[in-house]
């Protein structure tokens, strides 16, 4: 199991970080992924790393304002989400797969991933 945490009502240029943890099996083993799901749109791929946490990918919007980290010890991956716009505004989900990421965006398709979290709402008033 995944549990999503950490969304809120933040201000426009504000921060929050995210944190997802399981429960049940190590994430060791598992490329992870955050996404994201506006109302009335499909939910989109925002970042994806690797089991190692040496490979990151990052959708275009959220380059430079995002991190995406990764605690194995603590079976827990985390998103840094700073300058924060309205339409970062959506409900975040975290996601496992067992396979294996290296590189390119493959990995923000909702279809590459088994296991999902329950998500978090995350609002940013302008």
């Amino acid at each position: 199991q995944l549990q999503a945490s950490g969304g809120g009502l933040v201000q426009a240029g504000g921060s929050l970080r995210l944190s997802c943890a399981a429960s049940g099996f190590t994430l060791d083993y598992y490329t992870l992924g955050w996404f994201r799901q506006a109302p009335g749109k499909e939910r989109e791929g925002v970042s994806c790393i690797s089991r190692s946490g040496t490979n990151i990918y990052y959708t275009d919007s959220v380059k430079g304002r995002f991190t995406i980290s990764r605690d194995n010890a603590k079976n827990t991956v985390y998103l840094q989400m700073n300058s924060l716009k309205p339409e970062d505004t959506a409900v975040y989900y975290c996601a496992a797969d067992r396979s294996v990421y290296n590189t390119g965006s493959l990995f923000l398709r909702r279809t590459k991933y088994d296991y999902w979290g329950q998500g978090t709402l995350v609002t940013v008033s302008s």
